[in-house]
């Protein structure tokens, strides 16, 4: 039998003070703004994968700080089913673009660049909501 199942990948949020975090504009396709993160590879954890991700997009070795949320909708990227686990990390130094991600910026969560791809406005919103508006967006009805 041939299965088709979703494919796992991770997204980060690395944090920076003054309500700030890191977003990476896309080279690939769907263009716009994003998390760092990417697929999962065989063999690997989540949280190498995120690690891993976040360097090879950031060029900043990320300490996590905790797993925030899996997101699950089959329709949060275009290309396939995914299934994403979002982690919250810190970093030092300064963010160089690489791999496939066209740039990268500090942003504030006040003032994001747009569009954003995938369901990161919604992850974005859920992490602003819990982080500083002392709400868990994750405690009601699904």
């Amino acid at each position: 039998m041939d299965y088709k199942n979703p494919v796992p990948t991770v997204d980060i949020i690395i944090e920076w003070e003054g309500r700030r975090i890191l977003l990476i504009e896309r080279e690939n396709l769907p263009h716009g703004w994003a998390l760092p993160g990417g697929f999962v590879d065989y063999g690997e954890s989540l949280e190498n994968a995120a690690i891993r991700e976040a360097r090879e997009e950031t060029g900043l070795k990320v300490k996590l700080s905790q797993q925030f949320h899996t997101y699950s909708d089959p329709d949060r990227d275009p290309r396939q089913h995914t299934i994403t686990t979002v982690f919250i990390a810190s970093a030092e130094g300064t963010p160089v673009s690489a791999s496939d991600a066209k740039s990268c910026r500090i942003v504030s969560l006040d003032k994001l660049p747009g569009p954003l791809v995938f369901d990161h406005e919604r992850i974005i919103e859920d992490y602003r909501r819990f982080r500083y508006g002392g709400e868990d967006p994750f405690s009601g009805p699904l």
